[in-house]
């Protein structure tokens, strides 16, 4: 008999950011059509179901390729390079195919047994209402923000939980099919156009119990699937959520800083004698800045991002450890918006042209850094609150 390696994850993980590599060309020439019609077009979906994408943190035993959030965030950060819409959906779909295999194996067999393609999506702002009925509940309820609301067979969507008296008794996720929903057109926005990042709504939805996931008891990572998948599904909840939005900004940095580089090489800096930008000094120390703060938000990811895997086994990291990976992502995702402005600066006034990639990388990436789980004074208050011994939780997303 034959014996056949297993690949490494290493050696999947190289495999995967390869496939993402080879559809930068694609993406860069389709992501003005993306940005103008406010959605991907189809077939930029359909090359990222190609590539994998979707199927990242899906379990293995689905046809998943069942890898990590290493994998997930260089896989966003290289598709960024050529279009920051097309990573975030795929990122999106993503994480939330990886939370959705968080719910009771019944509720997972739902969506990826009957389909190891589903696209799951979500948002998780408690902002429906669910009440309590005979074998789950009814949902209603509107949740903006949906990024890749045209291509999800799912969504989990936040809702405060009522018992039967009305009272509300847990904030949970709610897996509930996108057949069931209805989108609104709501996302016209400056930047991450083609994300398609819509409106769902809710009226009177039935959604069983194994479809429901407690958000306090799994921010405390008890999750009630009982599937033996690997480590990769007991990964800490927040962290997860939080430190996958960071692969597109960063690959969105890059893509800013090779735009510059490039044609600093050729484009003159007017009114100087410089005939080219990289013969200034003032150039050449403002794209070091700009690389050096790319590199800075790249390490604070990294490190994160590797502290969250190596400890998906050992369940190990402890609420201090959790709120300071949450400022970590707030504080790179800053550092990412520094160093994009910087190099328009550098570029000049023509960075802002239709045709200039750099206008809608700066819209991008401006847009992306601002989601709520990256907003930088939260990342810190609960970091500080946790270092000065201050018990007050102000964010269940830690």
């Amino acid at each position: 008999m034959t014996h056949v390696d297993t690949p490494t994850i290493e050696e999947r993980r190289a495999k995967l950011v390869a496939q993402a590599a080879a559809l930068q060309p694609l993406l860069r020439d389709q992501a003005p059509r993306g940005d103008e019609a406010r959605a991907l077009p189809t077939e930029i979906v359909d090359e990222l179901g190609r590539a994998g994408i979707f199927r990242l943190l899906t379990p293995a035993r689905f046809g998943g390729h069942q890898t990590d959030l290493r994998t997930l965030t260089e896989v966003s950060e290289t598709l960024a390079q050529g279009d920051g819409a097309a990573a975030w959906v795929g990122m999106i779909i993503s994480v939330t195919n990886w939370l959705a295999c968080l719910f009771p194996d019944r509720a997972q067999e739902e969506v990826f047994g009957v389909d190891p393609d589903a696209r799951v999506t979500g948002v998780a702002a408690p902002t429906g209402m669910a009440e309590q009925v005979e074998g789950g509940y009814r949902v209603t309820g509107k949740w903006s923000y949906n990024s890749a609301a045209p291509y999800a067979t799912w969504a989990t969507l936040g809702a405060l939980l009522m018992d039967a008296t009305g009272a509300v008794v847990d904030q949970a996720l709610l897996l509930i099919p996108a057949s069931e929903l209805v989108i609104e057109d709501t996302w016209r926005t400056s930047g991450m156009r083609g994300t398609a990042s819509n409106t769902l709504i809710a009226q009177d939805v039935f959604v069983p119990t194994h479809r429901v996931l407690s958000v306090p008891a799994a921010a405390e990572g008890e999750y009630p699937r009982t599937a033996d998948d690997g480590a990769l599904y007991a990964s800490a909840f927040a962290p997860m959520l939080l430190l996958c939005l960071a692969g597109p900004l960063l690959g969105l940095g890059k893509a800013a800083l090779d735009t510059v580089v490039a044609q600093a090489t050729s484009k003159p800096l007017s009114f100087t004698t410089h005939a080219r930008q990289a013969d200034s000094v003032g150039v050449q120390t403002q794209v070091a800045e700009a690389a050096m703060q790319l590199e800075t938000a790249r390490l604070h990811i990294y490190a994160a991002v590797d502290e969250v895997d190596a400890a998906a086994s050992t369940r190990s990291l402890d609420y201090t450890t959790r709120t300071r990976i949450r400022a970590q992502a707030g504080y790179a995702a800053q550092q990412v918006l520094s160093s994009i402005s910087i190099l328009l600066n550098v570029h000049g006034a023509s960075a802002f042209a239709d045709t200039n990639p750099l206008q809608r990388i700066w819209r991008d990436a401006n847009i992306a850094a601002r989601h709520a789980g990256l907003v930088p004074a939260v990342g810190l208050e609960v970091y500080g609150k946790s270092l000065l011994g201050v018990e007050e939780r102000v964010s269940l997303m830690v």
